[in-house]
């Protein structure tokens, strides 16, 4: 079983105090029973509350052909102070290349929090190649500064119906643990949803975490758009580390045409994590449409506006 007490020191890390605990929010149905205004004043106080709380962050992929000072520069106009790096040779957003000591004193000139560097693929195969590409990858997350590593699973479709998936997962767990701890870095595992995935499930993901004492050093990305996809009803606050807002391009996911954030029902799994206690950032990655946009800061405005909006109205976004 999962202990969500482990470690709420390194969440605070990443997040904020709980805006529950924070703010005194009482109980919404107790307060409606009692006295209808104190219950209207409480909904008031509740969606403010949420408005405070929510910390965007964005990734590199989203704005794939800016180098990494003009990146963080965007990021600071658009009032946000957290971002995700990419290190991996296929992202056009990579930083390979740039040495990490000149990305940390660019982030740190820009007031920027480097979140993660994304990532490890194919983590839960753990071969001799994979341990040294950890290791390397770890380093450079390490000395740019950055909290964490992300750890993505194999998913084209080669262990879909292999037993071994969950022993697989442990064995690279177990391993990844001393490389992330010796360096002061969290995994961050994502579930992916397609069914190519090898890993499409936040459970399977935290009974793994679980099974190799790692609640210390592991903790899971909520991705709206994978949530949904893998028709996922679960939601793991405390063990959350990194939430995804993912726009969408398949047409039947779309409920905004207009080629900002929507789809998979955003505002509802955000609401849902802040209930449940949430505290870190929510990351925006967009669609491949917004990179060839004229005003894609314009863009990225629109979506938090968008967001922040459907909490306060409750509207799916």
């Amino acid at each position: 079983m999962r202990d969500n007490r482990v470690n709420k020191e390194r969440v605070s890390s990443i997040g904020s105090p709980s805006y529950a605990d924070q703010f005194g929010v009482v109980n919404q149905q107790t307060a409606e029973a009692s006295h209808p205004i104190m219950a209207a004043a409480l909904m008031k106080e509740t969606h403010s509350v949420r408005q405070a709380t929510l910390r965007f962050a964005l990734d590199h992929m989203a704005t794939p052909g800016l180098d990494v000072g003009t990146f963080f520069a965007l990021a600071r106009d658009l009032g946000l102070t957290d971002v995700q790096i990419r290190n991996n040779p296929c992202s056009k957003a990579a930083v390979r290349g740039n040495p990490p000591a000149d990305v940390r004193s660019a982030a740190a000139e820009a007031g920027i929090t480097i979140i993660s560097v994304n990532a490890l693929q194919r983590f839960n195969e753990w071969t001799p190649a994979r341990k040294a590409e950890a290791s390397k990858l770890a380093d450079y997350a390490a000395a740019c500064g950055a909290q964490a590593l992300m750890l993505v699973p194999v998913n084209d479709g080669s262990w879909s119906a292999n037993g071994d998936r969950p022993g697989n997962l442990r064995v690279a767990l177990k391993a990844l643990k001393p490389i992330l701890q010796s360096r002061g870095l969290i995994g961050l595992i994502e579930p992916l949803g397609f069914q190519t995935s090898s890993l499409r499930s936040k459970n399977e993901a935290a009974n793994a975490i679980a099974s190799v004492d790692g609640q210390s050093v592991f903790r899971l990305v909520h991705d709206t758009f994978h949530h949904t996809l893998a028709g996922e009803t679960s939601f793991f606050c405390d063990l959350t580390g990194l939430v995804h807002v993912s726009g969408i391009n398949d047409p039947t996911f779309w409920i905004h045409p207009d080629r900002i954030v929507g789809g998979s029902d955003n505002c509802s799994q955000i609401r849902a994590l802040l209930d449940g206690g949430y505290t870190g950032p929510f990351s925006l990655e967009l669609v491949e449409e917004v990179h060839a946009l004229n005003d894609s800061a314009g863009a990225f405005a629109a979506s938090i506006d968008l967001i922040r909006h459907g909490l306060l109205t409750r509207v799916p976004v």
